[in-house]
């Protein structure tokens, strides 16, 4: 595969949550200007979902629950990405999600955008911290695509309906992690808190249904999602 190289974007392996074994995603933007460009600002090339992939099936054969934090603004959209099949990437690892015997979790823990955060958030249970976004495409590009004035952003955000709110009413999330007053950044330790015990209670609810009730509640979800609208 030409120039293929490795995608720090996504950062995923093997873990214990709350004294069980489990499978971890994690989408990483970086907090500083070097970390930023090591992570490439969140956005995975090919490789970072293939990694995804391949840890989500061994997840499967060794019957481990799925974990994933989510935080991008999207895949990136290199001419090099595309080159090495990044829509084929995103389209795996979505089905990768799917196909999935055992619970899988996903929580959106700032911005959640488009396929790039639907290949990993493809989930039993989709939860999102409460100052979150999760969109099919930013505000600016879709009001360049409306109305030709990336200026209106605003007005396309309140189209959108992109908050954890509109989306849980929507059913495109299960439930909104509450953050403390100021955002989640004001006091890490009590947001971290909050939505483990959010992730705890979601995977109990989960928890000795056989391989094939765990798919058939994720995909009737998705397929659920729009139909009451």
């Amino acid at each position: 595969m030409p120039n293929a190289r490795p995608s720090a974007a996504v950062v995923a392996g093997l873990g214990r949550f709350r004294g069980r074994p489990v499978a971890l995603i994690g989408q990483e933007k970086g907090s500083d200007t070097e970390g930023r460009l090591k992570h490439n600002f969140g956005m995975a090339r090919p490789e970072g979902y293939r990694k995804a992939v391949r840890l989500m099936e061994m997840a499967d054969h060794f019957g481990l629950p799925v974990l994933a934090l989510v935080d991008t603004a999207g895949a990136y959209p290199g001419i090099g990405a595309e080159e090495r099949g990044q829509a084929e990437a995103i389209a795996r690892s979505t089905e990768a999600c799917l196909k999935l015997g055992t619970p899988n979790l996903a929580v959106i823990i700032g911005e959640g955008g488009s396929g790039g955060a639907v290949a990993l958030a493809t989930a039993n249970k989709v939860l999102m911290l409460e100052h979150s976004i999760y969109t099919v495409a930013s505000p600016e590009a879709s009001a360049s695509i409306l109305w030709h004035d990336s200026s209106r952003a605003q007005d396309a955000a309140t189209s959108m309906r992109i908050t954890a709110q509109d989306l849980q009413k929507f059913g495109v999330i299960d439930q909104v992690i509450d953050e403390p007053v100021g955002g989640a950044h004001r006091e890490p330790a009590t947001a971290i808190k909050a939505t483990g015990n959010a992730l705890a209670e979601a995977l109990y609810s989960l928890d000795n249904l056989p391989p094939d009730e765990v798919r058939r509640q994720r995909r009737e979800k998705f397929l659920a999602i729009g139909r009451s609208l």
